[in-house]
């Protein structure tokens, strides 16, 4: 393509684009602030704890020492009140 063609297609781009308004028609604020307002009521406590983004923001590294520990009560289950007295 030529200087002159990539003129008349950069013109047809810019006449099919409408221009865009930056700024917002409203605040979004208060609609967020119900939002979620209105989600914390409606949660359970459960729901929450057992939420993926709740799960997922646990390390990897804790799930692997819940494992370890789940095995080591289910291998030694006398292990039981020493876990306890840690805890």
């Amino acid at each position: 393509m030529n200087d002159e063609e990539q003129k008349e297609i950069a013109e047809q781009v810019k006449q099919s684009l409408r221009p865009m308004n930056r700024e917002l028609p409203r605040d979004l604020w208060p609609q967020m602030l119900l939002r979620l307002d209105a989600s914390a009521r409606d949660r359970q406590w459960y729901a929450v704890l057992l939420s993926p983004a709740a799960l997922s923001s646990v390390p990897w590294f804790d799930w692997a020492l819940l494992a370890a520990l789940i095995v080591g009560i289910c291998a030694f289950p006398r292990s039981i009140p020493i876990w306890l007295y840690h805890f």
